[in-house]
């Protein structure tokens, strides 16, 4: 049965006393539930963000499309540019919206248009992804059946569309058994150019690591031609994230400027302290633009904190990357 979003009154006591109890199995695999309702904000300055955003031309890496597992050349280094006067104010900001995490986050984001991209924060810090996973676990089913000559199951296509409209988590475990499990999600993430990202391991898809430059790599994949993806497979991953039910349609697409996006999100209180792992990735229009944005946060100290952290650290990193407002 899908585990679909409820009114937020119905769950906030139930996973307290999840939390309290220590109940890990759920917790570890981003158990999805209606965290739903705009945050109240902790201020607390984050020791993460004292260097500036890296800000470069976009590299595209080209993957090469081949059966084998081989992993695509990786991007040229970055060099950090300085910002002009006119996006001063745009990068105070952001620094900002960072220092007011009580944990850590990370956002990378980058202008389809310009080819422009920054990221910031969160450095050498490896965040748990909770339900966006669910985004990497399609993407692999799909190279998956690709290879083989074939598409995805009747059968498959129903537990992807739980899986990524409901963020049901039974759907997802069936499709993470369907592509080998963590080896097959890191052989996938192989050739798909991700070289931060590592599966969760004996079944806790939820705890994989990664970063939010891999995330916004793995949007890449979903979102351009610069892909391993067919542009069959990327416009069907494409119509489910336009279709995530609409109590799960925060977060990143916050900072579109006329209501288009496409987003997975991912939430999960963790068992050992109670914090909350945050997580938001998809595709925004803004002002004529089309940006794939990335945050991730942990350390949250609720769910809702979380929320308007990660929304308000996608308005801002949209904000002050050149040439895209």
């Amino acid at each position: 049965m899908a585990i679909r979003s409820v009114p937020r009154a119905r769950v906030l006591v139930p996973v307290g006393l999840l939390v309290a109890a220590g109940a890990v199995a759920a917790a570890l695999q981003g158990q999805s539930g209606g965290v739903e309702s705009r945050p109240l904000l902790s201020v607390v300055a984050d020791t993460t963000s004292s260097a500036p955003p890296v800000v470069t031309p976009a590299t595209p890496v080209a993957p090469t499309v081949t059966p084998t597992a081989t992993a695509p050349t990786a991007a040229a280094a970055t060099t950090t540019a300085a910002p002009d006067t006119s996006t001063g104010a745009a990068v105070a900001a952001l620094h900002s919206a960072v220092d007011r995490a009580e944990g850590a986050v990370s956002v990378a984001v980058t202008d389809l248009e310009t080819g422009q991209s920054l990221s910031y924060g969160g450095p050498g810090h490896d965040f748990a992804t909770a339900s966006i996973v669910k985004l990497d676990i399609l993407a692999a089913l799909l190279l998956r059946t690709q290879d083989l000559g074939s598409t995805p199951t009747a059968a498959q296509r129903a537990l992807a569309t739980t899986m990524i409209e409901n963020s049901d988590n039974d759907s997802a475990t069936g499709l993470w058994d369907e592509i080998g499990a963590d080896p097959g999600l890191d052989a996938a993430n192989a050739r798909f150019g991700l070289t931060a990202t590592e599966a969760g391991q004996d079944g806790y898809w939820g705890l994989t690591s990664t970063t939010a430059d891999d995330q916004l790599r793995l949007l890449r994949q979903v979102f351009t031609d610069d892909s391993l993806l067919s542009p069959a497979s990327r416009a069907y991953i494409q119509e489910l994230l336009d279709q995530v039910e609409d109590d799960q349609r925060w977060g990143v697409g916050a900072a579109a400027s006329n209501g288009g996006f496409e987003v997975k999100n991912g939430w999960l209180p963790r068992d050992t302290d109670g914090l909350w792992v945050i997580n938001s990735i998809g595709r925004v229009e803004r002002d004529g633009h089309e940006l794939l944005i990335a945050v991730v946060s942990d350390g949250n100290p609720t769910d809702t904190d979380g929320m308007d952290l990660v929304e308000s650290v996608a308005r801002a990193a949209a904000e002050a990357l050149p040439g895209s407002r």
